[in-house]
């Protein structure tokens, strides 16, 4: 009976210090400063087209449930802004393509031998 009794005062001991450590221990600082968040360590490049290396590299810092949700926010808005330039972009010019084999002279700017060219026309090339 003594040998549990000391077993369970030891046990609230050990519970009592644990808690004031975590808690703060009475120190002047107070409690436990906060942890400044995790930021996105290699956003998504500003100044050029995002390509397939930069998604492969795309790492989110976890948060305390998860992954932050306004990196991934805003990595998701970049994304979808890009993919429907894209997409526009190669509308255009498949309809560009199915105009000019529907004319009478078929020739299609760019076009050297079931080849067409994907770079944007030059303001020399817009006359």
């Amino acid at each position: 009976m003594v040998m549990f009794l000391f077993l369970v005062v030891a046990l609230a001991v050990v519970v009592a210090a644990v808690t004031l450590a975590v808690v703060g221990g009475g120190e002047s600082d107070g409690p436990l400063p906060e942890a400044a968040p995790e930021r996105l360590q290699d956003p998504l490049p500003p100044d050029r087209p995002i390509d397939r290396a930069d998604i492969d590299g795309l790492r989110f810092p976890l948060a305390v449930r998860g992954y932050r949700m306004s990196d991934v926010d805003d990595a998701l808005s970049r994304l979808a802004a890009e993919l429907a330039e894209r997409d526009a972009r190669i509308a255009d010019l498949e309809s560009a393509l199915a105009g000019a084999q529907a004319s009478p002279g078929g020739h299609v700017p760019g076009h050297v031998s079931g080849h067409v060219s994907m770079e944007k026309p030059g303001p020399e090339d817009q006359q």
